[in-house]
């Protein structure tokens, strides 16, 4: 069944001339037969078979994976984990990001390389935090309309310059086009799909986690350990924020009926414009 289902050419008419020699009667030798010499040995021709039957289970291991209404699921197997298995309910804490550092016009700069995203783009806020001199000289671009998985994003022109990935070994030097977007609140660089497929750049979550760009493989990009920096600052906020609610607000009444979720976004507007608050004196 594996054979019959092979795309090869060759394989398949090896197949049909293989049935030919079985269903033909008085035929003193088959197509095949005569492809092998008297001289040529058994054991030879018995290798020779059996590396082309290893040859189409290959190809048929590498066939695209499809959909549709009947799926004939066979041996299926458990992928094998390559980290310490997370408790149940906690399997969100392994993950890890994709951010690293990079150059941009002498500039060091984050930069997240997110394989479900379509195209390279920054946020307008971020380009005004690292090179807002650049903001009036983006190329223009018209009639194109860009989604993310909650909204529409809008953009505002295209950033042609150079981005550098920095390593001890040698540093990559990259030519781009990175859209700006109006109402993007990332704030770092999202590269694309279009750029990792263009430049070859490979991510690497087996073991150690890394990343690659073109053909050398051995020259390994380091990510960012953001998941730390993240945490410290979330609990800088809280902290922060605990101390405005007690001394600022605590003569203040919050409407009881708001949901915890609200709430804890009402108190965070309130903090971040903190200083329009009149002094005790």
């Amino acid at each position: 069944m594996v054979v019959t289902t092979c795309t090869k050419k060759t394989e398949i008419i090896e197949v049909e001339v293989m049935e030919e020699a079985q269903c033909t009667e008085g035929k003193e030798e088959s197509d095949l037969d005569s492809a092998v010499s008297e001289d040529t040995p058994v054991e030879d021709y018995t290798i020779e078979n059996i590396t082309a039957f290893f040859e189409v289970t290959e190809v048929h291991n590498h066939l695209p994976q499809y959909s549709g209404d009947c799926h004939n699921l066979i041996n299926i197997q458990d992928a094998r984990m390559c980290k310490t298995k997370p408790a149940r309910g906690k399997g969100y804490t392994s993950g890890a990001s994709c951010i690293t550092s990079i150059l941009i016009s002498g500039i060091e700069a984050k930069v997240t390389l997110d394989t479900g995203e379509f195209c390279t783009f920054l946020g307008k806020d971020y380009l005004q935090v690292i090179l807002p001199e650049l903001e009036n000289h983006l190329l223009p671009i018209e009639g194109e309309k860009f989604s993310s998985a909650s909204n529409n994003m809008y953009p505002l022109g295209i950033l042609d310059t150079n981005i550098v990935f920095p390593h001890p070994a040698g540093s990559v030097r990259m030519k781009t086009e990175i859209i700006v977007m109006d109402n993007c609140t990332s704030q770092h660089i999202i590269l694309g799909n279009d750029y990792l497929k263009i430049y070859g750049i490979e991510i690497n979550n087996y073991k150690d986690r890394y990343f690659t760009i073109g053909e050398n493989k051995r020259q390994k990009f380091a990510f960012s350990n953001m998941t730390k920096q993240i945490s410290m600052i979330s609990s800088k906020k809280d902290t922060y924020t605990e101390e405005f609610v007690s001394n600022l607000l605590l003569e203040e009444q919050i409407n009881p009926s708001l949901s915890p979720k609200m709430r804890n976004e009402l108190i965070d507007v309130l903090y971040t414009y903190n200083n329009a608050f009149a002094p005790d004196n």
